[in-house]
């Protein structure tokens, strides 16, 4: 959108009004209501400012009361007496809103509103039509006029129309200083990196961002696959539509389907209303189904139905609700070698796997570690310090030399912790509170010679597991880096129960 009706205010001043260069809201959701509340706060106080009406009439007694009832009320005018007059003055600056007679010399209505709109495409344009010229009227707002007022005009009514065109304008400059501020912050320049494999896996998303095709995101835990689905939403015709995300891995069992699908109500204990499910919030939009590889099998079926046929059935409902919506799945599972093992729907698995991006591990990003540590220290120090925080070299080579587990989502947390506990802005390395393996110093993992034998028979067997058990996952994970499917495809046992194990054991 154009910000011509607010000639001092530039998108850089409206980007400056709400934090600068935008690194200290980076990557923090929680802090987006705070951008909203400055761009509302900056907005406001621009139309706080009454903007310049352009009033184009050829008859000189009602230009001149027309006139003076709009500056009565606080607004700046500008006259002009013939569609001639109007055009220059068009041409030669930018106006919050034209009123404009239909009928005059040396032109028409019309032609002053095929000038405002090619000047400014979002201008309002009230035109004022005779009794008799109706039908001209009603072809102006299919030309795109916002409104018309019949003469004799009523000032009452000219002012109501005018506040009403303007707030208009006011919410329109609004959203797209919003939607510039979301794109900012959720598509690309959040995805930082120069190694060649971040590199290129930015590459394969910018190209088929555009597109409508489904895209499947790989990578382990923590590598970002939510930010590069955002990214693809936000690269795409669909950006002005929902993004919905759901965590299939986080979504019981008995209610994926009513989340994913709707419910109508009555449809069984406890559903006392009609619920649309998230594909229908998402109509227009984006769907981003993460942990993909968590999803049950029941629900798999329902799925691949819903993305070939583009129609959703709620639970209890009678017939299907068309949707239409993208799809962007992702997964740190194999999927192709779950589908192998009856895991995993392989229909569904090659529909999902239309376009498969590879999202890399931090460890294989080379320098990146110590450029995003650097940017999250800088990022987080403004937020809880007010100044940047810097890392100091002793911190630097531990950065360098951990294998990071978990990925950005680790580095981003432990950065976010240092800017918290340390005594000043310089980061020591005590401040990351990294493991001691990070330090040098490999904890002792339990011995057998440490086991309790006491009580029972079946007790000690169950102590005796649990060791096993234990040991078996932390020597698994350090024999993958931390990858916890393929820990867990070496162990033979599932993902989720890996994930489970490791939450016991506190690994």
């Amino acid at each position: 959108m154009s910000l011509r009706p607010f000639t001092f205010l530039t998108r850089e001043h409206a980007l400056d009004t709400c934090g600068g260069n935008g690194e200290r809201w980076t990557g923090i959701d929680s802090t987006l209501h705070l951008g909203i509340q400055a761009l509302h706060q900056s907005v406001s106080f621009i139309v706080s400012i009454m903007p310049e009406i352009l009033l184009v009439e050829d008859k000189e007694s009602l230009r001149r009361v027309l006139r003076l009832t709009l500056e009565h009320a606080g607004y700046g005018v500008t006259e002009a007496a013939d569609a001639r007059a109007a055009l220059i003055e068009i041409a030669a600056r930018p106006f919050g809103l034209i009123l404009t007679d239909l009928r005059m010399p040396h032109g028409s209505g019309l032609d002053v509103l095929r000038a405002a709109r090619a000047a400014d495409p979002l201008v309002p344009v009230v035109v004022m039509t005779a009794y008799g010229s109706i039908d001209e009227a009603v072809q102006a707002m299919k030309d795109g006029a916002h409104d018309f007022l019949q003469k004799p005009v009523d000032s009452n009514h000219l002012l109501l129309l005018v506040e009403r065109a303007l707030e208009q304008a006011r919410l329109r400059t609004e959203n797209i200083l919003l939607r510039e501020e979301w794109s900012r912050r959720y598509g690309f320049p959040r995805i930082i990196g120069e190694s060649d494999a971040i590199k290129r896996a930015v590459a394969e998303t910018q190209r088929v961002a555009p597109t409508d095709a489904t895209v499947l995101l790989l990578g382990e835990s923590g590598t970002g696959k939510e930010l590069f689905a955002r990214a693809v939403h936000h690269l795409s015709p669909r950006r002005d539509k929902p993004f919905v995300a759901i965590n299939c891995a986080a979504i019981p069992e008995t209610l994926i389907e009513s989340e994913l699908f709707g419910h109508e109500r009555g449809a069984f204990t406890g559903a006392t209303e009609r619920r649309p499910g998230k594909f229908e919030l998402a109509t227009g939009g984006t769907v981003f189904l993460d942990e993909i590889g968590e999803l049950p099998l029941a629900a798999q079926g329902k799925l691949l139905r819903a993305i070939e046929e583009k129609t959703v059935d709620r639970i209890g409902g009678r017939m299907p609700v068309p949707v239409d919506v993208r799809i962007v799945a992702a997964t740190n599972r194999e999927l192709q070698q779950a589908s192998e093992r009856g895991e995993f729907r392989r229909d569904l698995y090659f529909r999902l796997a239309v376009f498969p991006v590879e999202v890399p591990p931090l460890r294989e990003r080379d320098d990146d570690v110590l450029l995003l540590a650097k940017h999250f220290a800088a990022q987080f120090g403004r937020e809880l310090r007010g100044r940047a925080a810097v890392l100091d070299e002793a911190t630097i080579a531990l950065l360098r030399a951990y294998a990071w587990p978990g990925n950005v989502r680790e580095l981003e947390n432990a950065l976010e912790r240092a800017c918290i506990l340390a005594d000043s802005l310089v980061l020591e390395p005590r401040d990351l509170g990294l493991p001691a393996a990070a330090h040098g110093t490999e904890a002792t993992p339990p011995s057998f010679a440490d086991l309790d034998l006491s009580g029972t028979l079946g007790e000690a067997a169950e102590r005796a597991v649990r060791l096993v058990e234990r040991r078996k996952i932390a020597e698994a994970l350090r024999a993958h880096d931390g990858n916890k499917t393929r820990a867990a495809e070496a162990l033979g046992v599932s993902y989720k129960t890996m994930l489970t194990k490791i939450k016991e054991y506190e690994l």
